[in-house]
């Protein structure tokens, strides 16, 4: 369909790395440190330094060390092919958690203090994953360590040999194993609600940013815009009116006004994309008023059916109520229901119609435009409101550009999607004030 756009930055700008696959080549190799530091001080510290008198547990903790060093490999070696990230990020909360369980089991089980690393895994989730990812881990964690304790308590899994005895009472294991689920659930809740706070925050600053790099790409149009304007417009309303003498002469022929029609076509689309131009670098604030919604479409749709396309081939549909009043700037929402239309026609086929729908719904007035054009790839979804991105071969990506720009100037918002019977569906939603 139709021009282009708005938002983020041109299509030609090298897109930013992945920010999860940023976040897990941290974490591998932040992992991989803890990994050595934590089981070389469990051999120095736990072990008491003398190997020799802790050889079952020793060869535990080397087997482990070999495991955890071969998985931070294969994590490493995965991230290279950069797919499939958030399998290699649930992946990590379940092996993460079993080495974590190995560690308890080593140091003390429902006594050990290694069972704050359940809780580790949880922030590490969060980072990745959000909340679930986060709930997820201590719930694997949480389940490890019950396993666990009711094991060792049960006698089902034996300390190794080189360990002291314990003993094995209620009240010796259940209240620090409690206390380790309640602290477990607690850092897992905490650490998903500050992860979705974090990426609240930071998806504003991004759209922030996106802005603002916006604003100065429109600065630099409007100096092209401003120096342009002049020098295109006075030829274009030279040749317009050239051409309508021509066409009045005495004596022209079929094919010669023909062949005046289409350039005085080809000079209104010009002056558009110059107009257009200007709109887009120069934005101005909307003077909000009360407006007929519907009227305004009804007048855009009268105005598209005196010439061109619309005119001749593609047939324009109305569908909404006699008048709908919302507070906003007249002159640029019928800019915008200009623009839509504009494009829809330009995308259809012969006798193919197009479609404009006015609607209110709850608090919000929605003007929807609908062509039975090709539609729009799914690939372009996210640049179709970018400037100077358009999927027609004529065409310069302008209008859609305007369209958003105005729109965001309401506080509006405007959608894409593929319409019920082949097609796009432009849909612009506005509080009804």
């Amino acid at each position: 369909m139709a021009s282009a756009a708005s938002l983020p930055g041109p299509s030609s700008r090298v897109p930013a790395a992945d920010p999860k696959l940023r976040r897990l080549t941290w974490l591998t190799f932040a992992r991989l440190l803890l990994y050595f530091v934590l089981l070389a001080a469990i051999a120095a510290f736990y072990l008491q330094g003398d190997s020799s008198l802790y050889p079952a547990s020793l060869r535990i903790v080397v087997f482990t060390l070999t495991v955890a060093f071969a998985v931070a490999a294969v994590y490493a070696i995965w991230l290279r092919t950069r797919r499939a990230l958030t399998a290699l990020a649930w992946t990590q909360v379940f092996l993460d958690q079993a080495i974590w369980t190995v560690l308890v089991y080593l140091s003390g089980g429902p006594l050990s203090g290694a069972t704050t690393f359940y809780g580790l895994s949880c922030v590490l989730a969060a980072v990745t994953l959000g909340l679930p990812g986060a709930l997820t881990a201590a719930a694997v964690g949480g389940a490890l360590f019950v396993a666990l304790v009711a094991g060792l308590a049960r006698g089902t899994i034996l300390l190794p040999v080189d360990q002291p005895p314990f003993l094995w009472r209620s009240s010796v294991f259940l209240y620090p194993t409690m206390v380790s689920l309640l602290g477990l659930t607690v850092v897992a809740l905490l650490a998903g609600y500050l992860a979705r706070r974090l990426q609240t925050e930071s998806g504003q600053l991004a759209l922030v940013t996106e802005r603002a790099e916006r604003a100065e790409r429109l600065a630099a149009l409007g100096k092209i815009a401003a120096a342009l304007a002049h020098e295109i417009r006075n030829p274009l309303g030279s040749i317009s009116g050239s051409i309508e003498i021509i066409r009045e002469a005495p004596g022209l022929g079929d094919d010669e006004r023909r062949l005046c029609e289409i350039v005085r076509h080809e000079v209104a689309r010009l002056n558009d994309l110059v107009g257009d131009m200007m709109d887009l670098s120069k934005p101005r604030i909307p003077t909000m008023q009360k407006v007929d919604l519907a009227r305004l479409a009804r007048d855009v749709i009268d105005l598209a059916q005196k010439g061109g396309r619309a005119e001749n081939d593609v047939p324009l549909l109305y569908d909404g109520p006699e008048s709908l009043v919302i507070d906003a700037d007249g002159a640029q929402l019928r800019q915008v229901i200009w623009n839509l239309v504009r494009n829809a026609i330009q995308a259809s086929g012969a006798g193919a119609p197009v479609r404009v729908r006015v609607a209110r719904e709850a608090e919000e007035a929605t003007v929807e435009v609908t062509d039975r054009g090709p539609g729009i790839p799914s690939e372009m979804r996210t640049k179709i409101f970018d400037a100077f991105v358009t999927t027609r071969s004529h065409g310069v990506g302008i209008g859609l550009a305007v369209v958003k720009q105005i729109v965001d100037a309401h506080e509006g918002v405007i959608e894409v999607e593929d319409a019920p019977d082949a097609g796009t569906t432009f849909r612009v939603r506005l509080e009804a004030r």
